[in-house]
Formats: C-alpha cells, structure tokens, sequence
C-alpha cells in the first residue's frame, strides 16, 4: 500500500466513526493536513470518487440503516447527520433510494413481516 493510501484508508477510517458529526471538506483537509484542494485530487487518485461525494453517500447509507435499525423519527435521524432540514435529508435520500425516508422504513418494516 502506497503512503496516499494509507494517508486516505486512515482518513475514511476518520470519516466513518465521525459521520454524525458536521464535516466540510475544509476540516476534512485541515484534520489530514492537507490543502482542500490536494485532499480532494489524492482522494480521487486512490478512491476514483469525489471526497463530497463519499461523504454524502456515506450519511445517507448511515441514515437508512437507521431507518431500519432504531425508532429515530425521520427529523432526528436527519439531524443526527447533519442536514439543515427534514426537507433537504428528504430530497438527499430521495436520489439515492427513490422513495422518501418514511416510506423506506415502512417497506423494510414490511418485508420482515
């Protein structure tokens, strides 16, 4: 494994047990050591993915396993990830998954019924 490597495997390690916590891609770079700008090309280098992009993906795969796993309503769990609103974790979780929050939980809930 390559120093870059290492250097972005630690910092997704760092990202994953944060996750909850508010993350910009400045504190991001200034927890690594990094300018914003480097961060963001050697994080491409290794991962073929955008920083940003990991990290919103990362909150809405962590969200839906909530959804799925705790009685959280939708407003708590998409301010434990840090959105503004209800509304834009909805419009967030919504491209990924094609249905809204609450409806994802009801499904889950209904397949293991």
């Amino acid at each position: 494994m390559t120093r870059r490597q290492m250097i972005i495997h630690e910092l997704i390690t760092w990202i994953d047990q944060n996750i909850t916590h508010p993350m910009k891609i400045e504190d991001v770079a200034q927890r690594a050591g990094y300018s914003r700008w480097h961060l963001q090309r050697m994080f491409y280098d290794v991962m073929n993915e955008r920083l940003g992009h990991y990290i919103r993906e990362k909150k809405r795969v962590s969200a839906a396993s909530e959804l799925c796993s705790t009685t959280l309503t939708v407003m708590d769990i998409s301010l434990k990830y840090g959105y503004e609103s209800q509304q834009s974790f909805t419009r967030s979780f919504c491209r990924k998954y094609q249905v809204p929050p609450a409806t994802y939980r009801r499904l889950y809930l209904e397949k293991l019924n």
